[in-house]
């Protein structure tokens, strides 16, 4: 534990090095930060996806350095230090835990979601959603949200009925393209199509935007292969030719 504390501790000092002498890091503020930490978190994610574990190492190191960024940017207006941060977070865990710290009983994981949310309601939050942020991809916010209304039994019964409905909105976003209607009509039966996928996903316990994002890196293996394997430019080639070639990649580059 003291060899954690004395890490940490190292890290904090260093950031205080940094914002008194580093012309860069004096310059920044919350905002000039947000968007780094966001490629920082994608960074994670990519590290994670790839199961490169030095790779997540060194991201949650820079995350960390985020974290401790922003902490001193509230303790230089007094509003907040990295001390206030942890025992904020440490106190809510402790609230939130009352299976943990308390004499709560729970049987199972869902039983432990159920009660977070509840106790989030008690704690003054107006809705189950109030906690999914408005900047999330949107494939991951529907995940999200079709995930907290579930805590408070808003819920299909099984992954039949959802399967079902499905069917249903692919036949209505069918129907947008038969009946030529507009291109925003469209949009909605589509998200609609979109938003009932990702609920299937999340009954049968598949992370959809881990599964599309493996989909995705498959792709580009496999297209990269194409391009390199090419004996003239893609753009002389037929698509017959370069689908012989798609071939090759997925025997060639199989997990």
């Amino acid at each position: 534990m003291q060899a954690k504390l004395d890490a940490f501790a190292r890290l904090l000092g260093i950031m205080d090095d940094l914002r008194e002498k580093c012309p860069w890091d004096r310059k920044q503020t919350f905002q000039t930060l947000r968007n780094l930490t966001i490629e920082e978190t994608y960074e994670l994610a990519d590290a994670i996806l790839e199961g490169d574990i030095e790779g997540i190492k060194e991201e949650i190191g820079d995350l960390l350095l985020h974290m401790v960024f922003y902490a001193k940017l509230g303790s230089e207006t007094g509003d907040f230090d990295i001390a206030d941060a942890l025992n904020a977070v440490s106190d809510k865990l402790i609230k939130r835990h009352p299976h943990i710290y308390g004499d709560v009983v729970v049987e199972n994981e869902e039983d432990v979601k159920k009660n977070w949310e509840q106790i989030k309601l008690q704690e003054g939050k107006k809705s189950v959603l109030a906690g999914v942020p408005k900047s999330l991809p949107a494939m991951v916010k529907a995940y999200r949200m079709q995930e907290k209304t579930k805590q408070v039994g808003f819920e299909w019964e099984n992954a039949e009925q959802v399967w079902d409905k499905v069917e249903e909105e692919i036949q209505e976003f069918k129907e947008t393209i038969q009946l030529d209607m507009s291109q925003e009509k469209r949009e909605e039966e589509f998200g609609d199509v979109l938003f009932s996928m990702i609920n299937y996903a999340r009954f049968i316990n598949i992370d959809p935007e881990t599964a599309l994002e493996r989909v995705n890196n498959k792709f580009k293996k496999r297209f990269e292969y194409i391009e390199a394997q090419a004996p003239r430019d893609l753009r002389d080639m037929s698509l017959a030719e370069m689908d012989q070639l798609w071939e090759e990649a997925k025997q060639k580059l199989k997990p």
